[in-house]
């Protein structure tokens, strides 16, 4: 939601800052119309450009390797969670219920995905008590010999590798672009626009592409900062890893 409202701010500043300065700019004096005035505003225009591709590049950058690292997390996840049911599988009978909730847990987590930001508003997961069901289920079992024993303290290295495993996915869940870096990205925007809108023409034609201009640039910030956040909005990490661990477990 906060992303949208960002979209929403920058858009109003782009276009404000064109429209507002398109209308300003008949009634300046003749020495801020003349044409060195006008050489010097496109001079320092460029240079809030060439800040502006550079900055703004840095952000897709980070947001692409955000989202590709918590991507790559989630298939190792679920590729985790197979193995461990493999592992179940293999122990033998004693090890059946700890399978039924492990399937029980993936089940939720797909339909119920928890975010970091649910912590913060002393939100639960309904999933992690599937998931902590499970080890409780684990500690149940008493091996029978030494070769279930051995493989016990295998399965139950596994299950404590996916709990590290879930809570850094959690925890990455989260953007990492600085809302400051944000607000200086908008703040050279809205210079930029100012200085098109300065000497622009009055037509509907000029006005309506100062309007998809910032519209589309507003909607690219917005598309980038929701990539930062692979958990929300309408660009988030594919849950079809986990949906394909859940297939291989109720085979």
């Amino acid at each position: 939601m906060g992303s949208i409202w960002v979209a929403i701010a920058i858009f109003l500043c782009l276009l404000s800052a064109s429209l507002v300065m398109m209308h300003l700019y008949p009634k300046l004096a003749a020495r801020h119309r003349d044409e060195d005035t006008n050489t010097v505003v496109r001079l320092v225009a460029n240079i809030f450009v060439v800040m502006t591709s550079l900055v703004f590049g840095l952000m897709i950058n980070s947001a692409k390797n955000t989202f590709e690292a918590i991507d790559a997390n989630v298939h190792t996840y679920a590729t985790s969670l197979i193995i461990l049911d493999r592992s179940l599988s293999t122990y033998g009978q004693a090890a059946n219920d700890s399978r039924m909730r492990l399937q029980t847990y993936v089940e939720e987590a797909i339909a119920n995905p928890y975010r970091g930001d649910q912590a913060l508003l002393h939100q639960k997961s309904t999933a992690a008590k599937y998931l902590d069901a499970v080890g409780v289920a684990l500690n149940l079992i008493t091996p029978v010999d030494r070769f279930h024993e051995s493989m016990m303290v295998d399965i139950r290295q596994q299950y404590h590798g996916i709990i590290e495993q879930r809570w850094k996915i959690v925890e990455q869940s989260e953007g990492s672009i600085p809302g400051p870096l944000i607000g200086m990205l908008v703040a050279w925007m809205t210079l930029i626009f100012a200085s098109l809108g300065y000497r622009a023409p009055q037509n509907p034609m000029v006005i309506a592409m100062f309007t998809a201009s910032a519209f589309l640039i507003a909607a690219s910030v917005y598309l980038v900062l929701d990539m930062n956040v692979p958990f929300h909005g309408p660009i988030q990490v594919s849950d079809a890893p986990l949906r394909r661990a859940l297939a291989e477990m109720q085979l």
